[in-house]
This record gives structure tokens, C-alpha cells and sequence, in this order.
């Protein structure tokens, strides 16, 4: 039996799975020995934790310290085992008493002065206590209000090595961090108004139209008509976040260390907008023990591709599962992890190269052949999964004098929050089906009932332009949200008219005149 046990917790993907620091002294030369598939970070614990019992005013014990992380067999990372290898030596060496630390969850970096420093992870840590029963989780000061958003369970925030050893012995005290305001819709930012976009207003419609159904964009249109505008302007006019939804987003970054004392919650809608020189690992997630990528971190919000036909075409490509699926499986030879990746996919590219093909006051300079490559780059499937194509035409000077104009983002937001509570009802019966976008295509049809003008009118449509099933199904779900955002309960023939428009198809008047992109 070893002679102290440590109960701590190591991150596998989103979860926190439990570990025990299990620490035997004895006689021999003095040496750290630390086992347990341990990760360099962890290794290098040796060096810090002796320093920090040292200049803490503790006596580092003169035997071979075994340390062993249970179970061995799964792979341990990071800093945060410090603080309970460091208990569980002062405890082997009988200055703790092995009662003080049962039922307690410990997890902590430690300077070499002794002080306790912030780890990433630990709101999954907090997830797992409340899980299995631990009664109390000692964290650094640091990440004390993130893990105290997890109820019912006490939150002690540490500052130093000496003062948890202090409160371990009832000599000190260690402060109970208090439950943070959980409100996911506080703190949501107006910074960012539609009504700050001059013009562009049928690509202001088309963003209602995707946020309401949580739709998939692809915007084309020459440099500066305004898409990068519209596209951070789309958070703003999404639902407020429910507490799950929160959740389930702080929970990403917590285990990227992306939070910190100012910022423990995730209260809005994320927007991420990647550089297009972003690799597969970067994007999707991935590395030697897999992390979430840009797709995670912006879970329950807007992933926007600026240029899109500039990112690498592995990168484009690999978009094409999660967007369907609403997760991501990286799989490595140690096994599969899942990471969450609902998300609205907003992309944006130039009409040509040059960007200023269809611009009245700029000539293209563009081959045909140049343009075609051009637009190749994102392939027809993942155009598919595009639900809504949004020509953005440059802005002419005399709107620009104009100012803004349109609806507030506050206005736009009820309309799309009532437009998704309707869905929400007629949905609920759908687990893991919440909004049109997301409706399976063998229900489509028993849930986007047409009015027979409107199914005379997709008919013809699908007759005229040889529409895939795919399209099929995702004009049905458009016109869906269509009928939503006006309170219908069927679907008409102007809804059909006007998602058929969204796919690149004309009006029905226009039918024959034209091409179409499909």
C-alpha cells in the first residue's frame, strides 16, 4: 500500500479523467523516481516541486520518493500535477495525515517559490468532481471562479503550497469561492450593429434569414463591399445562449487555458475568424495528444473564412464532415477523441483573383481560365453544404453619403429568436435537432409542408435546372426558416421563390433567361 494518495485529474479531450498520485518513501539514497506514463511537463515536476517544498519551510524527505500516477496506462500532461505530488510526498513523510485530503480533489502548478499557478482544464476538473461525488476541489486562486460555476460543490481557491498545507492542517483557512452570476445572455456585447452597414441590403436578409434557420453562408463579392463587416456583425443578431450552450463553450477553452479570472464564462456567441494560412491541426484539431481547433472554439457561433479559396484545399475539405455531423473525431494509434463543432460556417470570396469582376468601376484583368481555377478551389461539396449564396455588389458612392440603414441588430435578433423558438417546438420530439439547418433530410418533406403553388413552383425548378437532392432538401429547409420568420405554418410560393434566389437561382419570372449556380 502506498503510504499517501492524492486524488487528481488528467484532461482526454473534453473530459477529465480521475488520477491517483500515489507516493511511497523509503530507505536508500536519496532519489524522485515518477512513473505512470508521464508527459515532459510532468517529468519536470520532479525539479519543481522539491524547490517549492523547500523554499515553502518544509523538509524534503532524505529517502527514494516513489511517485506513480494511476492508472498507468493513460498518458498524463501538464503542470497541474504539482500541487498534489507535492501533498502527497508532506503527507508520506507525515506532515499531513492521510484523512485531511480524502474526499478532496487537488490541482495546481507550483512556482519554485511555492506559489500555486493556474492550469488550464479545470472547469473539466470541477465537471468530473461534481460527477464522482468529490465533496471539495482545491484550484489555484486563478481558475477558482471558472470551477465554481459547476454546483453543487466547494471551490477552494489556493495561492501558495504553505497555505493549502496550512488549511490541510486546521491551522488556516482557505477561502470558498463563492457561485459566479451564470447568466449566459450578461455581458452580451452591441458593440457591433447592422445598422453600422451602409447598404448590402439583401446580404443583411440573407444573414437573418441564415441566422434565424442556422444556415451556412458563402458571401462573393469584390474587396471592401462589406462581407468581413457583415459576417462579424452576424453574433450579434444570433439567440442569447442558454446555460448548456455556455457551458458546453467555456468548456473548450478552459481546456485550451483560454480563460482567466476576468473572463472565467463564455457568455457570447463566439466568432472566430482564422487566418487563411491555418493548417489541418489548427483548424480541425489535432497534435500528439489532440486539442480542439478553431471549428471547437467557435461552437455555438460563426466560423468565418475570409478568402475563403485561399485556405489550403485539405483544410476546406476536411470542414465537409463536421459540418453534417456537428462534431469532430480526430483519431490518433492511442485511440479517438470527439470534440463539439456545431457551428454557422460564414464564407467569403472575391468574384475573380483580382476581386473586381462585375465591378462597373474597375476592369477585370482576369483569363476565363484564371477565374475558373479560381472558383474551383472550393469544390462543389462543400458548396453544397453552403446553404445560402450572397452576391455582395460594391457600394455606390451616393449610398455611402447615405449613412446606415435597416434594422438595429437588437430588432433583427427578436425576430430571429421567435423564428427559432418555432422550431424549437415543432422539433423537440428530434434529439439533437434544434434548428431547420439541421433537420434530417427523410423528415424534410413531413416537416417543410408546401402549399401547392410552392410545390408546383419547386417542381418546376428542380425540372429546369436538374437540382441535386441535396439542394433539393436544403431550398426546402431555407424556405422553412422563410415561413418561420414570417409565422407561417406552410410554406408559399414567395418562400420558394426567394430560397431558390439563395442558391443562385433567379426569381420564376427570370426562369430561362439565366444560369445557375446549383
Amino acid at each position: 500500500m502506498p503510504l499517501a494518495s492524492i486524488q487528481t485529474a488528467t484532461l482526454l479531450g473534453l473530459d477529465a479523467v480521475a488520477v491517483h498520485v500515489e507516493v511511497d518513501l523509503s530507505i536508500g539514497l536519496p532519489y524522485f523516481d515518477l512513473v505512470g506514463l508521464a508527459e515532459g511537463s510532468v517529468r519536470e515536476s520532479r525539479v519543481r516541486v522539491q524547490a517549492a517544498i523547500r523554499n515553502s519551510g518544509f523538509s524534503l524527505p532524505q529517502k527514494r520518493i516513489t511517485v506513480s500516477l494511476a492508472p498507468a496506462n493513460l498518458r498524463k500532461e501538464g503542470a497541474g500535477f504539482d500541487l498534489p505530488i507535492a501533498l502527497g510526498i508532506l503527507a508520506a513523510a507525515g506532515l499531513l495525515s492521510p484523512e485531511c485530503v480524502r474526499g478532496r480533489l487537488f490541482a495546481g502548478e507550483l512556482s519554485l517559490t511555492g506559489d500555486v499557478r493556474r492550469v488550464p482544464g479545470v472547469l473539466a476538473l470541477a465537471v468530473l468532481a461534481r460527477k464522482e461525488a468529490v465533496g471539495e476541489i482545491v484550484v489555484p486562486r486563478g481558475n477558482a471562479r471558472e470551477a465554481a460555476v459547476v454546483q453543487p460543490l466547494d471551490v477552494r481557491a489556493a495561492t501558495s503550497l504553505g497555505q493549502v498545507v496550512s488549511f490541510l492542517r486546521g491551522e488556516g483557512d482557505l477561502p470558498l469561492q463563492t457561485a459566479p452570476e451564470k447568466d449566459p445572455g450578461s455581458g452580451a456585447s452591441e458593440a457591433l450593429d447592422f445598422r453600422d452597414v451602409i447598404g448590402q441590403e439583401h446580404a443583411k436578409r440573407a444573414l437573418e434569414v441564415a441566422a434565424a434557420g442556422g444556415h451556412n453562408v458563402l458571401m462573393v463579392g469584390p474587396p471592401g463591399a462589406g462581407k468581413t463587416m457583415l459576417a462579424r456583425r452576424l453574433p450579434g443578431v444570433l439567440p442569447r445562449m442558454t446555460f448548456e450552450e455556455a457551458l458546453e463553450t467555456t468548456l473548450v477553452y478552459s481546456v485550451l487555458g483560454h480563460l482567466s479570472e476576468r473572463q472565467h464564462w463564455i457568455a457570447v456567441r463566439p466568432f472566430r475568424a482564422p487566418h487563411h494560412t491555418a493548417s489541418d491541426a489548427g483548424i480541425i484539431g489535432g497534435g500528439p495528444i489532440p486539442r480542439p481547433g478553431e471549428i471547437s472554439m467557435a461552437h455555438n457561433g460563426v466560423l468565418f473564412l475570409d478568402e475563403a479559396p485561399e485556405f489550403h484545399r485539405t483544410v476546406l475539405e476536411s470542414l465537409r464532415q463536421p459540418l453534417e455531423d456537428r462534431r469532430v473525431c480526430v483519431s490518433r494509434v492511442q485511440g479517438s477523441l470527439a470534440f463539439p463543432a456545431s457551428f454557422m460556417l460564414v464564407a467569403a470570396m472575391n468574384p475573380c483573383p483580382c476581386g473586381r469582376r462585375g465591378d462597373p468601376g474597375s476592369a477585370c484583368v482576369c483569363t476565363r481560365d484564371q477565374i475558373e481555377h479560381y472558383q474551383a478551389r472550393i469544390s462543389q461539396p462543400l458548396l453544397d453544404r453552403l446553404d445560402l449564396h450572397v452576391d455582395v455588389p460594391p457600394i455606390k458612392a451616393s449610398v455611402l453619403r447615405g449613412g446606415g440603414t435597416g434594422d438595429a441588430s437588437a430588432v433583427i435578433r427578436e425576430r430571429v429568436s421567435a423564428a427559432r423558438e418555432r422550431q424549437r417546438a415543432r422539433l423537440s420530439s428530434l434529439p439533437g435537432v434544434f434548428c431547420n439547418a439541421q433537420i434530417p433530410a427523410p423528415l424534410t418533406s413531413q416537416l417543410c409542408q408546401l402549399e401547392p403553388a410552392a410545390d408546383a413552383l419547386l417542381a418546376r425548378a428542380m425540372e429546369r435546372w436538374s437540382l441535386s437532392a441535396r439542394v433539393f432538401h436544403r431550398v426546402l429547409r431555407i424556405s422553412r426558416t422563410l415561413a418561420d420568420l414570417a409565422g407561417r405554418a406552410r410554406l408559399g410560393a414567395d418562400d420558394v421563390a426567394e430560397a431558390l434566389q439563395y442558391r443562385g437561382i433567379e426569381r420564376p419570372a427570370e426562369i430561362g433567361q439565366k444560369g445557375a449556380r446549383t
